[in-house]
């Protein structure tokens, strides 16, 4: 699946859950957003979790982040089977 497509499904069909998702995992600490947060609509993909590894599509763009404790919470707010 090229990227262009694999974006727009992932969009799609997960925009809705992940920004759910966001929500719900926030800490109980207030954070504000810094003047160089994305202003464009970000999905978040998990797809390993065992490499705690985040990617994230922020328009055009696809970052990949690090970070354990981020995906555990991610994946516990959307709980499962």
């Amino acid at each position: 699946m090229s990227d262009t497509s694999r974006r727009k499904f992932l969009a799609a069909t997960g925009a809705g859950a992940v920004a759910g998702t966001v929500a719900v995992t926030g800490s109980a600490e207030a954070t504000t957003r810094s003047r160089g947060s994305a202003q464009e609509e970000v999905v978040a993909f998990v797809a390993d979790h065992r490499l705690a590894e985040l990617r994230l599509l922020v328009g055009e763009r696809e970052i990949v982040v690090q970070d354990r404790d981020l995906v555990n919470r991610i994946l516990n707010a959307a709980g499962g089977e």
